[in-house]
């Protein structure tokens, strides 16, 4: 029989947390880690997190290699319009691929820079378009508002591709945390509106299970990162009291889908450190057997947002790379 420590059962209900790397560690441990997000929190956090504020107009050229721009296009019915920052590469001749990027924040906090420079990253690598939508966040604005928002936006970049420069045919939806899990839902959107036809969804580690109660989010309970108080706070704030109840639609919480037949090829990666790990498992696995091809990844002691606080991390760094090596084989394909 197995003990664990009064620490450890305390702080994760009875099992032992996975280590974070040491990489990793350090990086969390230098900007002294988060405390649980309680809503009361939500507008301290919209200030912005040190070392992680969001990018300027010329980190976004990157000296010339995009023309940017901001633009407010259709809302959902009877909903505001809805802000597309739009970076095209200035070296294109022709139609280029586009990477519809949505943010992360635990459907809480962010706007369309929040994780933007990993996608112009790919961008610069392989010669595509970013569009990065600007939804509205919970609590203000519940379910559907956000998930609707951003497929207001990317039906607007589609019938708007000979505009934007764009190839309609090869695009490819993607984002992290709550930007991984609104684009997991709109693979599901487009697929039951017969919408857009999408090439792939880059799911990195994404914010998909409402119910907050897997194996992993009950052992990485609350480690100084995106804990399983915060998961609360997040979907509470976009489901209210239905929040873990039996009827949660699957436009707002992807891994609620009974049916994953028919998607785009996905990537899913997510670390072996952090609440959503066995969510985001169990999600590629059920891709594979609805028979939809998926690459996943466990990134060994990552937390949550490990490769934004580590980037120089040798986990983040590989998964950085795994993700523009998968991006750079269906676009090829």
């Amino acid at each position: 029989m197995t003990s664990t420590s009064t620490a450890a059962t305390t702080q994760t209900g009875g099992t032992t947390p996975v280590p974070f790397d040491p990489e990793c560690a350090a990086a969390l441990a230098a900007v002294g880690g988060f405390p649980p997000l309680t809503p009361d929190l939500i507008p301290v956090m919209r200030q912005g997190l040190p070392g992680l504020e969001p990018p300027s107009l010329e980190d976004l050229r990157r000296g010339g290699a995009f023309a940017v721009e901001e633009r407010s296009v259709p809302g959902p019915d009877g909903a505001p319009e809805v802000s597309l920052l739009i970076c095209r590469p200035t070296a294109a001749t022709g139609p280029t691929p586009l990477v519809y990027h949505v943010h992360g924040g635990g459907m809480i906090i962010g706007d369309n820079r929040t994780g933007v420079l990993e996608a112009l990253d790919w961008a610069q690598d392989l010669g595509l378009t970013v569009v990065s939508v600007e939804y509205r966040l919970a609590p203000e604005t519940p379910h559907p508002g956000p998930v609707e928002d951003c497929y207001a936006g990317l039906v607007w970049a589609v019938e708007h591709a000979e505009e934007l420069g764009v190839d309609p045919a090869r695009v490819v939806v993607a984002g992290a945390s709550a930007g991984g899990g609104l684009s997991a839902a709109l693979a599901l959107l487009a697929r039951d509106r017969r919408g857009p036809a999408l090439l792939g969804q880059l799911l990195i580690y994404p914010m998909i299970d409402d119910r907050n109660d897997s194996p992993s989010a009950v052992q990485m309970a609350d480690t100084g990162t995106w804990g399983r108080t915060a998961n609360t706070t997040g979907w509470t704030s976009l489901l209210g009291d239905a929040a873990g109840g039996a009827d949660v639609s699957p436009y707002a919480a992807p891994a609620r889908a009974t049916d994953l037949s028919g998607l785009p090829p996905a990537f899913v990666d997510v670390a072996s450190a952090e609440n959503f790990r066995d969510e985001d498992v169990a999600y590629a696995v059920r891709l594979w057997q609805a028979g939809v091809q998926a690459e996943l990844h466990v990134w060994p002691g990552g937390f949550h947002g490990f490769d934004a606080f580590a980037p120089e991390a040798q986990i983040s760094q590989e998964a950085r790379a795994a993700r523009l090596r998968w991006l750079r084989r269906l676009l090829a394909g």
